[in-house]
This record gives structure tokens, sequence and C-alpha cells, in this order.
């Protein structure tokens, strides 16, 4: 525990009632003066939510946790994860979209109702749910983990022990998170860690390579100095290559050192058109990546959530070019967006579409860039495992129908990759690829170019939600391509017109596109007249200093105030048990909302209060009081509001 040291000695102590917290990562010293970008969306969103509008779903028991905003294409996506009674909650996340002055234009909400009243109680044990999880898998080599969740994505919401267990299945290598019902003990949902795919191109496809390593002393290593946890590793020991020179691989495909000089590379070229192209920040979208181990025993790749394990062709060639290190980098992208590893059949479209774009990006003319997934490779003696233009060249569906999210991931493929294609290069395409035919409709289509599709797809992937699935990607790509460019349908039409061609239905949540000249505007923040009231002006927290004021003043209310009154407060502070928050009445009465704690070290607080103010007469300045009891953090009242 942090000792603190206080400020008053003695408190008096008050109770809340927490009906909905946000906590606000990566701002809490900042004092913006006119925010805009991700503070404007940051703080715009924290309204949106403290007002616990209907599409939010939420009971008095829902809390709300603000994760860090991410920018792309000039707009602000704000992801939220939901607890209930403390318990996190699988299926509760939502995301907001914002432009740079914060000005709402979609919100993206998995959950569909409310949780409703659910006892937290298990009737199942821990260790009784574990057992359930670990006969999920033919071998557990290690346990990470029981807790009790809320699940609501499968049917009515359940009380749940989610477990996630290492070992192997069926297919292979596994890591399987398990949700036990904490009553019945049935099994209410499971999620692979591992992606599984081959991508195309093995170390001895690229050739001669530049590659960005570093240097320590007299030793270089595959380590990339700028993003240092990207490295690539011998399987055999998960040791970073390393050596005396800055010269790596022998041009002969069964060399690890080999294997890994194309990866590395491959790796470094998806970093730079993620930052380029997309405006994110490495592969985990916070700088960061995930290290690279050549030498699986398998005629396979995968990403699980820890690493990228490259397996090996028929021939013993490593298979790690740029559309396998850009497939398998691509499942980690999706697991660290919103909502994460895609569902409902689209998760291997998804990664195919990020690898495809490294490969165009990398340009290498080695591996000339096309739409198809392990054309150098030959895994097993015959040729492409998914032809993106064709996909029923490789016996999946060209065509998506209801049967569509039950088959297996790689034959679900099929329909995304084939709309991808029309999107980025339509049925005629003029640099030399491959024709490619519509399922339904007629007229060709003109495609955007792989750079803009791959930038309606990540946008896309920004809007996702736990409840993913190949209707819901049709209405956020759309949504994306309005927003992205807003003073065009052309880009809008191409999306639709490529879903509608491989038979991917519309959906009552689609959006219309009228040009894009008026951005929807969110509603006024603060009713000039009623009894409710909002003040969203930054108030700078003083350190172990005086309290500070932000007022409300409440007009035509005629009444006296609510026994339910609500104070939705949202400050920004490190260590928010520093902080004492206070309501006072406009006769000067204090209604306590926080009392300080020494033990309360996480960040922030957004919470609604609710106040039995029934004494007061509603009209007049009410005001929020905060002090800041102890030394060493710093924060500002970002707004809160007043319903009485």
């Amino acid at each position: 525990m942090k000792t603190r040291t206080p400020l008053v000695v003695a408190l008096a102590a008050g109770t809340a009632a927490a009906a909905s917290m946000v906590a606000i990562a990566g701002q809490a010293n900042a004092q913006p003066s006119g925010p805009s970008g991700a503070p404007a969306a940051a703080k715009a969103a924290s309204a949106l939510v403290a007002g616990r509008p209907q599409l939010l779903h939420a009971t008095a028991d829902d809390a709300f946790v603000q994760r860090p905003v991410i920018s792309s294409g000039g707009l602000q996506y704000v992801p939220y994860d939901r607890t209930y009674k403390g318990l996190p909650v699988i299926g509760g996340d939502f995301v907001v979209v914002t432009d740079n002055a914060g000005r709402t234009k979609y919100t993206s909400v998995a959950q569909s109702r409310p949780i409703g009243e659910l006892s937290t109680t298990p009737k199942l044990t821990e260790a009784a749910a574990l057992a359930i999880a670990k006969k999920q898998l033919k071998t557990v080599s290690n346990v990470e983990g029981t807790t009790l969740v809320v699940v609501t994505t499968e049917g009515a919401p359940t009380l749940a022990w989610e477990s996630t267990v290492r070992g192997t299945s069926a297919e292979g290598p596994s890591r399987l998170t398990v949700d036990v019902d904490a009553a019945t003990g049935k099994v209410v949902r499971t999620r692979e860690h591992v992606m599984d795919a081959i991508g195309t191109g093995t170390g001895w496809i690229n050739g001669s390579v530049s590659l960005n390593t570093t240097q320590s002393g007299s030793t270089y290593s595959l380590r990339d100095p700028n993003q240092t946890s990207l490295t690539c590793q011998d399987a055999a020991n998960n040791t970073t290559f390393s050596g005396p020179d800055n010269d790596w691989g022998n041009g002969n495909g069964t060399s690890r050192e080999t294997g890994c000089v194309d990866a590395f590379y491959s790796a470094q070229k998806q970093t730079a058109m993620l930052s380029q192209w997309l405006g994110r920040n490495g592969q985990n979208g916070n700088g960061g990546a995930w290290p690279i181990r050549v030498g699986l025993n398998d005629q396979n790749a995968y990403y699980d959530g820890t690493q990228i394990q490259i397996g090996k062709n028929t021939a013993n060639q490593w298979i790690s070019s740029a559309d396998v290190i850009g497939h398998e980098y691509g499942h980690g992208i999706d697991d660290n967006t919103p909502g994460g590893i895609s569902r409902g059949g689209t998760q291997e479209f998804v990664a195919d579409t990020l690898g495809t774009a490294t490969e165009w990006f990398a340009n290498n003319p080695n591996d000339a860039p096309d739409y198809q997934i392990g054309e150098e490779v030959n895994l097993v003696g015959s040729g492409p495992i998914r032809y993106m233009y064709n996909p029923s060249l490789a016996g999946h569906d060209n065509c998506y129908s209801s049967s569509t999210p039950g088959q297996g991931v790689h034959a679900a493929s099929g329909p995304g990759n084939h709309w991808f294609y029309l999107l980025a290069e339509g049925t005629n395409p003029t640099n030399g690829q491959p024709a490619s035919t519509r399922c339904s409709g007629s007229g060709a289509i003109t495609g955007l170019g792989i750079e803009k599709a791959i930038k309606i797809m990540y946008n896309a992937m920004l809007m996702k939600t736990s409840s993913s699935s190949y209707l819901k990607y049709r209405t956020w790509t759309l949504t994306a391509a309005k927003n992205l460019f807003p003073g065009s349908c052309t880009e809008f039409n191409t999306v639709k017109t490529a879903w509608d061609a491989v038979n991917v239905p519309a959906q009552t949540a689609d959006p219309t596109c009228d040009g894009g000249t008026t951005p929807p505007t969110t509603p006024p923040s603060t009713p000039p007249t009623g009894c409710t009231g909002t003040n969203t002006a930054d108030v700078t927290i003083p350190d172990a200093g005086s309290a500070v004021y932000s007022d409300i003043a409440i007009s035509g209310c005629g009444r006296k105030a609510s026994s339910t009154s609500t104070v939705a407060v949202d400050v920004v502070h490190t260590y928010r048990g520093d902080l004492r928050v206070d309501l006072v009445a406009p006769d000067g009465t204090v209604y306590n909302l926080k009392a300080t704690s020494s033990s309360d070290s996480a960040d922030n607080v957004n919470t609604t209060y609710t106040k039995n103010l029934s004494t007061e007469d509603a009209n007049g300045t009410w005001r929020l009081k905060v002090q800041d009891v102890y030394s060493a953090d710093t924060g500002y009242i970002n707004s809160w509001s007043l319903t009485i």
C-alpha cells in the first residue's frame, strides 16, 4: 500500500452508490484548455457514458471502464469495458467514435439488453469449474487462472467461472479461455487464442534485405532497436538470434536463422505500414509486438496472444514471408483492437487483409504482391491455400450464406476475402491482378486500391465489439467509409456494392450516404432550464491544496429536489484515494459523495452518486467541491452533471 501524507487528519466518512465508473487512461495529469483529438474524444465519451443513454443497456449495477483512445484517419475511437457488481462482463464492451472536436459520430455496443438482477454468488466451486475447463483440451500443460465473470454473449446473462488453459487440442497447440456456468457447470463459451494459418514465402523468398537490428557492444541481435519487443528467436530455446557481425542467414530455407531474416524483415515492413497507412503505433497499438519464434515442428504457423510461432512446409523450409508474418501479427492486431479476436467466421479473413496489405506495402520483387495466400510456400504440394479473388479455387465459398459463420474458420474466410478483393481491386483490375466475379447483381466494380481498402477495414476493426460477425462488419465498414471520406460517397458505395456482390445482406443499422457534408452532433450538454444541468469546464485540482469548486445553476425547476437525485462526477486524477468530493446545496448544506482512502490507488473518479436531497429547493446554484488531501498526485475536474 502506498504511504500517503495527509493534509487533513480526519474527515467525515461518506458512502456512495457507484453506478458508473470511467477510468480515463493516460490523462491523469493533463489540464487541457480547449482539447482536441484524443483528449476531446475521451471527454465527450465520458460525458456520454455519464448520462447512461438507453443504447448502453445499463443497470444501476453496471460500471464502465474507459480504455485508451485510438486515433486513425482523423477519427477517435474510445473503447469501454463493462463490469456488473464489480465483475467483468464478457460481451458488455462498446466503442464511442468521435471526430477530432469530440462530436459523437457512432456508438457500437455489443450488449443487446440489460443484465437485470443477477446473483453473483456461484453454486459451483472454482476447482470444479477449472476441472471442466481442463476437459476441453486433450492435454493441459498450464493454467493461467480462474475468475468470476458475467457472460452476455450467449443468450441470457450468466454468472460463470472463466479459466484460461494451455495445452493441445485435436487441432494442435491451444491456449483456450473457457467460461463455465457457475450454477450448472455447462460450458457457455470458449475462446481459442491460438490463431493458425499459413502465409506466403519463406526465408529464402525475399532475398537480400535490410534489417534494423540492435547492437550491444560487439554483439548484434535480431531485436528492433525502436520496437524492442519485436524480436526473432529460435523456437528450440526462445533465444533471440545474435552474433558478432550484422550479416544474417545463408539463403537456405531450412535454416532457422534464414527463416528469421524474412520474418524480421516482414514484421518491420508491417510496422511501417501500420504507421504510414493506418496511423497505428506498432502491432499492439502501444509501440510493441510479440516475439517471432522460428522452429515449430508442424506445417503451420500461429499467434496465441504471447508469441508468433512459425513452422515449415513439407520440404522443411520455414514459412516466414510477408503475408504469413503479416497474417499472424494481423491476429494480434485484431486481438488488440476493441472487442478482441473477431468472431462469427470473420477472424481469418480479417487477418488475411492485414497480411495482404503487409505484402503490398513491402512490394518485394522476390515475392511480388498479390491476393493469394501461401502461393510461395507450396505447403503440401498443391500451391496457394487461399485465393481472395476466387476463394472457390481452394474449396471455400465465394458467397455468404447463413451457414458461413458455422463453417471452419478458414473455410468461412471466403466471402470476406472475396469482398476485400472487390473493394481493393474490383471485378476487372487494370494492374495485372486477376478478374473477379459477383455472386449477385450486375455491373463492374471499380476498386479503391489496397491502401484505402485496408484503411476502411482497420477503422471498422476499431468499432468492433465482442459480438462481431459478417453482418456487423458490413455496418462497421460502411460507417468507416462514411466517416473517413465525409465529402464523398464513392468509397461508401464501393464498400456497399462489394458486400452486396458477395451476398452479405443489408442491415437495419447500416448508414446511408448523402455526401457526408453535415456531421452529426451530440445533444446539448446543458439544457437551458429544467431540473438537470451539466458543467464541462475543466477545473484544476491543486496537489494537497485547498478545495476547488464547479457550479451548476438550476432554474425552472419549481419544486423540492428528489430523494433519488443523481450526481454524475468525472474527475481525472491519479490515486483517487487522495480526493474528497462533496455536493454543496444552494443553502450551503454539504453532502459528502466520496471520502478519502489511503488504500484506493486506482486512477480517476467517474461515478454517478444517488443522494436524498428532498429537503432542498431545486432552484439555485449547486456546487461540486473537490479537495486533494494527500500529496504526490494531481488532476482536474473534467465535468459533472446534476439531476434533481
